[in-house]
């Protein structure tokens, strides 16, 4: 890699060193220097005339080539060739004496200051000023100085029409949203429309949303919308260590978009800046409650901010202040939530559109298969799946790049250096069997599209994956209770086949635990506890004399336990009957795990069915694999059986794992 040098540096060196160069010539002694010893032994011999002596010095002429003689070879080497009389100097010693014995040996001399005013502006001035010029320059080049100078200006950035390069049209899936904020832009262009029936325009808008679902992408669409001067500002921007910066930044934002009105106020991330006050009572003197103080008067003050328009986005609303949020500054709050079955195949349509798309590519069905996925997931599967295709050098992205493209987004990335011995493989496939036989047994469970047992991501050695055939906001009890058996299906196969229990089903229980709890302690689906909400997550309630836990008692914790101990033993009950009835086709699903590693949906329902899929026998792409004993005349729950598959399917399990090719 090639080494950069910063250009700055290496000016202030050349710049140094020039200015030590010009010092050391300007007061380097112009004649050879004599000890004063020689000095006075030359005056004494009347050698010596035209003295000029100064606090430190004394500088004369030697009369003859014989006074030069009588030097030190090493001191008369110094003085040039030629005629005398020869100019040398001497350090001037204290001595007292010395103009007396001038005078007696007749010398003529003369006194002289040391600092002459060339002296002192080579030694200091230019110095300084080449200090001063430098620093200038490498202040400008990295804006400390402007910022320095301007510490208390707003940092915010203007963006007129277009400057953004995004409109509505770059928007999908947010419609509500949308057509609240056109009403805006119809109001900035036609204002006269809602003036003359006396309506007045909402001073702030506050989007509220989950990270990724769009707010920042909407602001910047409304910039490009409006047609008027556009403020982009981030919360973080305001505080800063020196006290009062905040306060006078907030107050430079609002007067430049009072000069810029009609305008557009945009601050991204207003939860930096807009906690509730008083959650911090050791401070007396919060520099951030001072910041958000100002942002008050300036939203809903004595001075008008008319055609001034804040917009600000946020993902922590409970945070913010109550008088931030209340009508008057934010009258108007915007909620985007994740989108549902249409507005996901909405954004896939919009971030498809620079990507060729191959003819069996159906966006209906990927949508439909990433539910509760974002903008954000949606651009980055979009993504994934052109640079998979690419990767293959294909002309165009089929559904095959956008099936790795979820995969990796919802599990990670295949882990094809992984290798798992032939019990850990086998164990693999019987938990995630006993998943994807459980939810196909439930009636109100999604129906599974994919069963893998390779590993994906960090800690993933397979999984279950199952798509909802439409949008869900509201689950009924019963519905809670089979997703409830689904998560505890890979610990009981495990029980079932093996006769004891791996680490592989953490994940399963901490998502059982926390349904569980939520059944009993949320949504009053106990009935011990009635309609009670016993929730103690550490929600903090704020009360006129502070910030107040509430706690249940103890007695009803232990009864919101109880009953959670209660739905698991139960879901385990109901989870080991079905196992042990359809144990042929549990162990027909871990056999072709083993076989193939995936398992896709009618594949599934062949094996549950007990028929032959229609690529039985046929590996991966398309190589036929040795056969595998049939785990069907395994001996239910006997431990010795499930070793002997394992030690069986060993050599073919473990060349799999390690074949490149996977």
């Amino acid at each position: 890699m090639e080494k950069k040098f910063d250009s700055g540096s290496i000016v202030l060196f050349i710049g140094v060193l020039l200015v030590l160069v010009a010092q050391m010539l300007w007061f380097a002694p112009t004649a050879p220097t004599i000890a004063y010893s020689d000095f006075q032994r030359l005056l004494a011999t009347h050698d010596i005339d035209n003295l000029v002596i100064t606090p430190t010095r004394i500088s004369g002429e030697l009369r003859s080539e014989q006074a030069k003689a009588t030097l030190p070879a090493s001191d008369a080497a110094a003085f040039t060739a030629g005629k005398p009389p020869y100019p040398f100097t001497t350090i001037r010693v204290a001595d007292e004496s010395l103009p007396a014995r001038l005078a007696a040996a007749g010398v003529r001399y003369r006194g002289a200051l040391d600092n002459n005013w060339g002296d002192l502006v080579l030694a200091w001035v230019v110095p300084l000023v080449f200090f001063v010029i430098v620093w200038q320059f490498l202040m400008r080049r990295s804006g400390g100085a402007r910022d320095f100078m301007s510490i208390g200006r707003s940092r915010a950035h203007i963006y007129l029409q277009q400057a953004t390069g995004t409109t509505f049209n770059d928007i999908a899936g947010i419609d509500e949203a949308k057509k609240e904020l056109q009403q805006i832009v119809s109001f900035l262009c036609h204002p006269e429309r809602y003036r003359r029936l006396g309506g007045k325009i909402p001073k702030g808008i506050l989007i509220v949303g989950a990270p990724g679902t769009g707010k920042t992408l909407l602001a910047k669409a409304l910039a490009g919308e409006a047609g008027v001067p556009f403020f982009s500002i981030s919360g973080s921007s305001f505080v800063e260590m020196f006290v009062g910066v905040g306060a006078a930044r907030v107050r430079d934002l609002f007067e430049q978009a009072q000069r810029q009105a009609p305008c557009i106020v945009f601050i991204d991330e207003l939860d930096a800046l807009g906690k509730v006050r008083g959650a911090n009572p050791v401070s007396g003197n919060d520099e951030r409650e001072q910041t958000l103080n100002q942002l008050l008067v300036e939203m809903d003050g004595f001075q008008p901010n008319a055609g001034v328009i804040l917009l600000a986005a946020t993902n922590r609303p409970e945070t913010l202040d109550p008088a931030l949020l209340r009508p008057g500054r934010f009258d108007r709050h915007i909620a985007i939530d994740r989108p549902d079955l249409n507005g996901r195949r909405q954004i896939l349509a919009v971030h498809a559109r620079g990507v060729p798309l191959a003819p069996d590519v159906d966006l209906e069905q990927l949508a439909a298969r990433t539910p509760g996925c974002v903008g954000a997931d949606l651009a980055n599967i979009v993504n994934e799946a052109a640079l998979h295709a690419a990767e293959a050098d294909r002309t165009n992205v089929g559904m095959a790049d956008f099936d790795e493209a979820i995969d990796r987004a919802l599990a990670g990335s295949e882990r094809k250096s992984r290798v798992m011995n032939a019990q850990e493989k086998v164990t693999i496939a019987y938990h995630e069997a006993g998943h994807a036989l459980v939810a196909q047994s439930r009636a109100h469970c999604d129906p599974v599209k994919k069963v893998s047992i390779i590993p994906r991501g960090v800690a993933a050695l397979g999984y279950t994956q199952q798509v909802p055939t439409e949008d869900r906001y509201v689950l009924r009890r019963s519905e809670l209770l089979d997703r409830l058996d689904v998560l505890i299906g890979g610990r009981v196969s495990e029980e079932l086949v093996f006769g004891d229990v791996s680490t592989g089903a953490e994940n399963d229980l901490e998502r059982a635990t926390a349904m569980a709890w939520h059944m009993v302690a949320r949504y009053g689906m106990s009935e011990r506890l009635g309609l009670a909400n016993c929730a103690d997550d550490g929600a903090m309630a704020q009360t006129a004399a502070g910030a107040e836990a509430l706690h249940p008692a103890a007695r009803t914790a232990q009864l919101v336990d109880d009953e959670v101990r209660r739905l698991l033993s139960e879901a385990h009950e109901r989870v080991t009957r079905t196992l042990a009835d359809q144990r042929a086709a549990l162990d027909r699903i871990a056999g072709r795990l083993l076989e193939r590693e995936v398992i896709e949906h009618d594949e599934l329902l062949a094996l549950i069915a007990g028929t032959q899929p229609a690529d039985a026998g046929a590996g991966e792409h398309g190589v036929t694999q040795p056969a595998t004993p049939a785990p069907a005349q395994l001996p239910a729950g006997s431990a010795p059986a499930a070793a002997a598959l394992t030690a069986d399917v060993s050599q073919g399990a473990q060349s799999r794992q390690c074949s490149p090719s996977r």
